[in-house]
């Protein structure tokens, strides 16, 4: 039986939530009681928190791993060739689970936490009806972002959706990504029935990464700019646009690019640390030669693309990877302390999103405004001066989206992919033998597969 079918809500808090009371708040981290029938308010607290501490156990794996998938970023480990082997050439191995097998365990198991909460979340006598129905919204919304984590690596018709409480139960039947997908949105709009009548406030308090997103009506906000992502990725570029005026979507100058909901990571006693947060200068996380090479200009100082300055600084070259070795002098700033918060979406990626829905309903004139909001504000860029047709647009689309958010989501190698262009990341490769490859997908966990045979 697979690790989704295995972990239960208890189980998952156990293992992940020790200790995280420094910026989740919780009571009694060591030892959350076990959520069952009738849970009382710290019960209901605990759990809700660890859905959070789940999610967030993966994040920072999935920007690095995702990143270096997509030629965003190298890692030079020399205690691990995984890195520069196995995620650059492959045969990426379905059988472990921190490389080929990675971003599919702890993602089920979050989701998993949350439907052990919904299960109990309504038999609750100490929360009003309301709470309950904020508490679902929650739930469900997260859920959603973990699934659709799940989607972004792993492109066969093979995902498992009904993953219920029972630990007994058989797997659950694989389902096509457009299933999934409707699985998603499914989610994401049933949240915003149960966030609306959720009352004021929720019965625990969100991190400071959810500032302006913690109550079940600015929540709903976070809901929608995530339903816009899943729209634009579905190719509904119309109700796309319905969902960014419904998020916190605002193009409004001076605009907000960073405003958004974060995922936060903490030094203080007993909890996590960002592991993205390494030295640029001596650290083993590098950025890829080809953001430099490829970064526009800024006129007249003739300096690169500003979000290339803000993230990224010039360091002792190093080099990895033999046979024939891969080679970067750039080190990245994104995360400078252990306290930075990882970005889950910003005000930034949404206006990227509304100029991607505007391409794909042949509003150029609005994809040229938005890209141009953009350029000028985040990369300090002139206004766009190519040509205005859709083949040309897009890679102009392409170009900021991989500016704007390289390294907080992996959204270069989902990016290239979903439009068919991942070979036009690989700039800087090594031709073996063997060649590295730019993969389109990891492949399914070999437990998952077996679990269903």
């Amino acid at each position: 039986m697979t690790t989704h079918t295995k972990l239960s809500g208890a189980a998952l808090v156990l293992g992940l939530l020790a200790g995280s009371a420094c910026s989740y708040d919780i009571a009694n981290p060591n030892a959350p009681n076990v959520i069952g029938e009738n849970p009382n308010r710290s019960e209901v607290v605990a759990a809700s928190l660890g859905l959070l501490v789940a999610t967030r156990s993966d994040l920072a794996d999935f920007v690095r791993n995702v990143g270096i998938l997509g030629r965003e970023a190298y890692r030079f480990d020399g205690s691990d060739p995984r890195f520069t082997g196995e995620l650059m050439r492959g045969p990426l191995d379905a059988g472990g689970r921190a490389f080929g097998g990675n971003h599919w365990n702890e993602e089920y198991a979050a989701i998993r936490s949350g439907n052990d909460l919904l299960r109990v979340i309504g038999t609750s006598t100490f929360l009003s009806a309301e709470e309950q129905s904020a508490v679902t919204g929650y739930v469900r919304t997260m859920q959603a972002y973990n699934f659709l984590l799940v989607l972004d690596t792993h492109t066969q018709d093979s995902i498992p959706i009904d993953v219920g409480t029972d630990v007994t139960a058989p797997p659950a039947a694989f389902r096509s990504n457009a299933d999934a997908f409707a699985h998603v949105a499914g989610l994401l709009d049933s949240a915003v029935t149960e966030l609306q009548a959720g009352g004021s406030a929720f019965p625990f308090t969100l991190p400071r990464g959810f500032s302006g997103f913690n109550t079940p009506a600015t929540f709903i906000l976070f809901n929608r700019a995530l339903r816009a992502r899943v729209a634009v990725y579905r190719g509904d570029f119309t109700g796309a646009l319905g969902f960014l005026a419904q998020s916190f979507y605002n193009p409004t100058v001076p605009v907000d690019l960073n405003l958004g909901v974060y995922m936060d990571f903490s030094a203080g006693p007993g909890d996590l640390a960002n592991p993205l947060a390494i030295d640029p200068l001596t650290g083993e996380n590098f950025g890829h030669p080809s953001l430099e090479a490829q970064a526009q200009l800024q006129q007249p100082s003739g300096q690169p693309d500003q979000r290339f300055l803000d993230k990224l600084v010039k360091r002792p070259t190093r080099s990895a990877g033999a046979p024939q070795l891969l080679t970067s002098d750039l080190g990245w700033t994104l995360y400078p302390s252990p306290n930075s918060p990882i970005p889950i979406i910003r005000n930034e990626e949404l206006i990227l999103l509304h100029a991607e829905a505007s391409l794909g309903l042949s509003d150029l004139p609005t994809v040229v405004n938005d890209l141009n909001l953009v350029r000028t504000s985040s990369g300090l860029l002139p206004p766009y001066a190519g040509a205005v047709d859709a083949a040309s647009l897009q890679t102009e689309l392409l170009y900021n989206r991989r500016y704007s958010l390289m390294y907080e989501g992996g959204h270069s190698w989902i990016d290239f992919r979903r439009f068919g262009r991942l070979a036009d990341l690989a700039t800087n490769e090594r031709p073996g033998p063997p060649p590295d490859v730019i993969f389109t997908t990891l492949p399914i966990p070999t437990a998952e597969v077996q679990a269903h045979q």
